[in-house]
C-alpha cells in the first residue's frame, strides 16, 4: 500500500480529531482570505478612482469626507462653492485640468454627476452604446447602473434629491438616457453623468441657457460641489494647495494623502484581525502535532510490524509528514473557499455600489495561504515523522 493511502485511512480513522483540525485550520484560513481578499480590492478602488487627480477643491470641512464624496461618492458632501471662485481656480496658471462637480441628486441610490466634457477626458470613458450627454437632462450611464437599473438608450427616468433616498422626486423634468458607458473598471461603472445645467434645473425653475451647456440667471449666485484637479507641473504640489487653502474660502484635499490614511486606519483593523487569524493558525498546527504524536504512541507497535514486513524508515517519515499535509492542505483549501463564499454574502449585504466587494476574483497572493498551509503541515509533522524515523523496533516488540 502506497505511503498516502496509509496516511489517509489513518487520517480518517479518527474523523473527529480529523475534523476538529481541519475546522481550525480552515478557520484561521477562511480569516485571512477575507482579509487579503478586501484590502486587496479597496487598495484597488481605491488607486483606480484617484490615479489621474491630483487635488480636489470643495467646501471648507473634513478632507477625507470632501475625498469620499467627490472621488469615491460614498459620503455627503462638505457643502457647495461659488461658481465664480471655481472659475477662477479653474483658468489658475498651476492648473492644467479642471473638472466641475455638481452633486446632489441620486436614482434609486445611484448618484447623479453634474459635469462637463473634462470628466470624459479625466476617466478616459468610452461608451457602449449611444452617445455622450450633450443638451440638458441628457445622460450618459455607468454599465453596472444600465444592468442593475435595467434602462437601455432611449429610456427616461425622475431623479430625486439627496444621495441615498428616492422620495423627493423631481417630477417636472425627466433623464433621458442618451448613452451607457463601456465597463470602465473604476467608480464611473456605478455613476449617471448628466450637464451641470440639468442638476441645477433640478432645483431652480427661473434659468436660461446660455448655449454652451453653462446656465446664467444673472445673479452670479450658481455653485458646484466642488473641482477635480490636475496640476500643470511640479511646483504647482507645493504652491496650489496652500495659495487655495490660505487664499480663500475654500478648501483643498489630497486624494493621495486621504487615501493613505483612509487605508492606514482600516489597516488598525484588518492588522488585528490577521493577528487573531494567525493564532488560530498557531493553534491548528499545535493541535495537529499532538494529534500526529499521540497517534504516534497508539500507532507505534503498527509501525514497527511495517517495518520488520520491509517498509524502511523513510516510508515510516514520509507516511507522518503526509498525514500533516493533508490535514492541512485539506484545512487550507476548505478555508480558502469559505473566506470567498463569506465575502461575497458580505458584499451581496453592501449597501453602497462604490465600495462594492465580491469574493468571486482569485488574486495571486492567496498561493501564499496555500504554501502557509503546507508549512504548518510540515512543521507540526516533523517531530512526530522524526521519532517515527528513529523508532527502536526490538525495544516497541519487546514492550507489546
Amino acid at each position: 500500500m502506497s505511503p498516502f493511502k496509509i496516511s489517509w485511512k489513518s487520517i480518517w480513522s479518527k474523523p473527529l480529531s480529523s475534523g476538529l483540525n481541519i475546522m481550525l485550520i480552515a478557520f484561521g484560513t477562511g480569516i485571512l482570505t477575507i482579509l487579503l481578499l478586501a484590502s486587496t480590492q479597496i487598495e484597488e478602488k481605491l488607486n483606480n478612482n484617484s490615479k489621474d487627480i491630483d487635488l480636489v477643491v470643495g467646501a471648507k470641512g473634513s478632507p477625507l469626507q470632501l475625498i469620499l464624496s467627490s472621488i469615491y461618492y460614498i459620503d455627503f458632501p462638505t457643502g457647495n462653492i461659488p461658481l465664480k471662485d471655481a472659475n477662477e481656480l479653474s483658468h489658475n496658471p498651476f492648473v492644467k485640468r479642471a473638472t466641475p462637480l455638481a452633486l446632489g441628486d441620486n436614482y434609486n441610490g445611484v448618484r447623479i454627476v453634474g459635469t462637463d466634457s473634462n470628466f470624459i477626458s479625466l476617466y478616459g470613458l468610452k461608451l457602449q452604446s449611444g452617445k455622450f450627454w450633450n443638451a440638458d437632462l441628457e445622460a450618459t450611464i455607468g454599465t453596472n447602473v444600465a444592468k442593475e437599473q435595467n434602462l437601455k438608450v432611449g429610456d427616461t427616468f425622475f431623479g430625486a434629491h439627496g444621495l441615498t433616498e428616492n422620495k423627493d422626486l423631481h417630477k417636472d423634468h425627466a433623464y433621458k438616457v442618451a448613452g451607457i458607458l463601456a465597463p470602465q473598471g473604476n467608480v464611473t461603472d456605478n455613476l449617471i453623468l448628466t450637464n451641470i445645467a440639468s442638476v441645477w434645473k433640478m432645483h431652480e425653475e427661473d434659468v436660461m441657457e446660455d448655449g454652451k451647456g453653462k446656465m446664467e440667471d444673472g445673479t452670479g449666485n450658481r455653485e458646484i460641489t466642488s473641482l477635480l484637479i490636475q496640476y500643470r507641473s511640479p511646483m504647482s504640489v507645493v504652491m496650489f494647495p496652500r495659495m487655495v487653502n490660505q487664499g480663500t474660502n475654500l478648501q483643498s484635499a489630497s486624494p493621495a494623502m486621504e487615501s493613505t490614511r483612509l487605508f492606514s486606519l482600516i489597516g488598525v483593523g484588518v492588522d488585528t484581525l490577521q493577528w487573531f487569524a494567525i493564532l488560530i493558525m498557531l493553534i491548528a498546527a499545535i493541535s495537529v502535532f499532538v494529534n500526529l504524536y499521540n497517534s504516534l504512541k497508539e500507532r507505534s507497535y503498527d509501525l514497527a510490524i511495517m517495518r520488520t514486513l520491509g517498509a524502511s524508515r523513510t516510508k515510516l517519515f514520509v507516511i507522518i509528514i503526509l498525514e500533516g499535509l493533508i490535514l492541512t492542505i485539506a484545512g487550507t483549501i476548505v478555508g480558502v473557499a469559505l473566506g470567498h463564499m463569506a465575502l461575497e454574502l458580505i458584499a451581496h449585504y453592501q449597501e453602497s455600489s462604490q465600495a462594492k466587494l465580491t469574493g468571486m476574483v482569485f488574486i495571486t497572493s492567496e498561493v501564499y495561504l496555500l504554501l502557509a498551509g503546507l508549512a504548518i503541515g510540515i512543521f507540526a509533522s516533523i517531530i512526530p515523522a522524526m521519532q517515527a524515523y528513529r523508532s527502536n523496533i526490538s525495544k516497541i516488540l519487546a514492550k507489546n
